[in-house]
């Protein structure tokens, strides 16, 4: 396949990096290569809704809700340039990649009408209700349940994991609908608005000081009857629905993110001098070409505009070279890396990015579920006795 781009390609390109540095050098400045995920709230929801002001906030959805039908190579091209300008990590990236391209797959006109334009315009935000404190990878063993009461559904139970909730005017909640039912039957997706008393949020802090997560309690929490996507029962369709995209497209601009962590790692090891251990540059050139083979096979396998059993490998890679990377991080920094300066509102950078990459084996599925699928989904190997 290729893997090069067109002269209209590269002119879209010239087109993304002309206007993320216009707005990163003039009024997004402070904006710049801000690594918290919960920081600056509020300037990044600005953000969220100049980025739709201008068109850039959902290309890859339809032009009919307010897209601009992008093709797989431009939305390839924006994550790119994205990543490179700096740009911060986007608070709506649950909505925008996650439920919007769900919603136009599997909800009503309706649905669409009601809850798409808010997302597309970076005034409406999301959060996910999916993992529960027994029920991450094996999300079938959910027990968050809704009941109907008239024309509402009444929620009740917990959600883990929730990123941004505090920040987020909604949640989608995969539930369980019918009692008595167990593994993927009988759930449903519910969209919830979050403000509300029957919905409890308490930030989990992480190793490295953020407060991204949150514990979501639901305590008679209620929604409308008629926010059900894909009808009531279903929602175990729609949920997987959701699960390929997270692995699809919408990884890219993370994974685009990490030469900037990359070219860290090197700019550290040049300053203190650790460039001139040989293992270290023998590291960091396997981490260069581990780089770009990433690149290459991301964007072989999406080349496809589909998810062929290649895609399924896809997390485990990522997560296992992100991880080592971490490592390296640590290795190149010595010391030093260790230890916060008094009064240092944050943490060293390479002991942040440590810590913040141990999580990729374990989020969006650990690596040993991920083997688990690859195995039974990808090589047909029969499925693993449940203990």
């Amino acid at each position: 396949m290729r893997l090069g781009f067109t002269p209209e390609q590269e002119r879209f390109r010239a087109e993304v990096a002309d206007w993320l540095e216009t707005q990163l050098s003039g009024r997004f400045k402070p904006l710049r290569n801000l690594k918290s995920q919960s920081a600056m709230p509020e300037e990044r929801r600005d953000w969220e809704r100049a980025m739709a002001a201008d068109g850039w906030s959902v290309i890859g959805w339809p032009k009919a809700y307010g897209g601009r039908d992008a093709s797989l190579a431009e939305q390839v091209i924006f994550a790119e340039e994205y990543a490179r300008a700096g740009a911060p990590g986007r608070m709506s990236h649950i909505g925008v990649e996650l439920l919007g391209p769900t919603l136009i797959a599997f909800a009503s006109e309706e649905q669409k009408a009601r809850f798409l334009p808010g997302i597309a315009s970076g005034d409406d935000y999301w959060a996910q209700g999916y993992s529960e404190p027994n029920a991450g990878s094996d999300l079938g063993s959910l027990r968050t349940r809704a009941v109907l009461d008239g024309d509402e559904w009444v929620i009740d139970g917990q959600k883990i994991w929730t990123s941004l909730a505090r920040h987020a005017d909604w949640i989608f909640v995969l539930a369980r609908t019918e009692p008595g039912s167990r593994g993927s039957k009988g759930l449903s997706f519910l969209l919830v608005p979050l403000k509300q008393p029957g919905i409890t949020l308490r930030p989990i802090r992480q190793m490295n000081g953020e407060a991204e997560f949150n514990e979501t309690f639901f305590d008679g929490a209620r929604t409308a009857k008629e926010n059900v996507v894909g009808g009531v029962g279903n929602g175990w369709a729609v949920a997987m629905g959701l699960l390929a995209t997270e692995r699809g497209v919408s990884t890219l601009g993370q994974q685009m993110g990490f030469i900037a962590d990359y070219d860290a790692i090197v700019a550290a090891a040049r300053a203190n001098g650790a460039i001139d251990d040989p293992a270290i540059r023998d590291r960091l050139a396997r981490a260069y070409a581990g780089l770009k083979i990433m690149r290459a096979t991301a964007l072989r396998i999406l080349s496809a505009e589909q998810l062929p059993r290649a895609a399924l490998t896809q997390k485990v890679h990522w997560a296992s070279w992100y991880r080592d990377l971490g490592e390296l991080a640590m290795d190149v920094a010595g010391q030093t890396g260790e230890v916060a300066l008094p009064g240092a509102e944050t943490m060293p950078r390479m002991a942040d990015l440590f810590l913040s990459t141990r999580a990729a084996t374990i989020y969006g599925g650990t690596n040993q579920i991920q083997r688990n699928i690859i195995a039974e989904r990808a090589l047909g190997l029969p499925r693993e006795p449940k203990g």
